[in-house]
């Protein structure tokens, strides 16, 4: 249960916003009510989903592992669920996706797919530890524009990860909905990126 109790979404927005999550969710998440109280926030946090919705120039599977990766050492329960039911609504490589909270131990990543990943939490880590070798090898694999957008993902993610988990928003059970497998479970001791 979210530490700040949910509003009730009302008047036309508060409509609009419950049809569209039930179209896209199938129900209404806990995180929409709690960030309902500042309409501030909430049409910012709509209008950055939809603007990142609109880059094209970074792999939407690599983005999508990313996303998940800084969920999983951010400890995002929501975000982790959201990702792989959104990886699973995208036709994106959901055997992988599934693996992303053990990736470190998982065989089924490519070279620069672990270097993605290694990105995202070299990012994620404070103070960030982000290597010029490792900028070096994602720079070369992906080129600037794609690089600057998953950096700016990655980013993005550390802010909704941080405020869901500070705000106590969890599992929605969204891919659980769909049938998913559960997703593997993370490492308890937790590694530092090696690089």
């Amino acid at each position: 249960m979210a530490r700040i109790p949910q509003a009730e979404l009302t008047g036309i927005y508060g409509a609009v916003v419950k049809r569209m999550s039930r179209k896209m969710l199938g129900d209404v998440p806990e995180g929409v009510g709690v960030v309902w109280h500042n309409r501030k926030v909430t049409n910012f946090s709509f209008s950055v989903a939809r603007q990142v919705q609109k880059w094209d120039r970074c792999d939407e599977n690599l983005k999508s592992f990313a996303h998940m990766a800084v969920a999983s050492m951010v400890g995002c329960a929501f975000c982790l669920d959201y990702g792989y039911f959104q990886a699973h609504n995208k036709g994106l490589d959901e055997t992988k996706a599934r693996e992303v909270p053990r990736w470190r131990e998982s065989d089924v990543f490519t070279p620069l797919e672990r270097d993605v990943l290694e990105y995202a939490e070299a990012m994620t880590l404070t103070p960030p530890t982000v290597t010029d070798e490792l900028s070096a090898r994602l720079l070369e694999a992906l080129g600037p524009a794609a690089l600057v957008e998953l950096t700016a993902f990655i980013a993005l993610t550390n802010f909704m990860t941080r405020s869901n988990t500070a705000m106590g928003i969890e599992s929605q059970g969204l891919a659980a909905s769909c049938g998913l497998k559960p997703l593997s479970e993370r490492p308890t001791t937790r590694t530092q990126p090696t690089s």
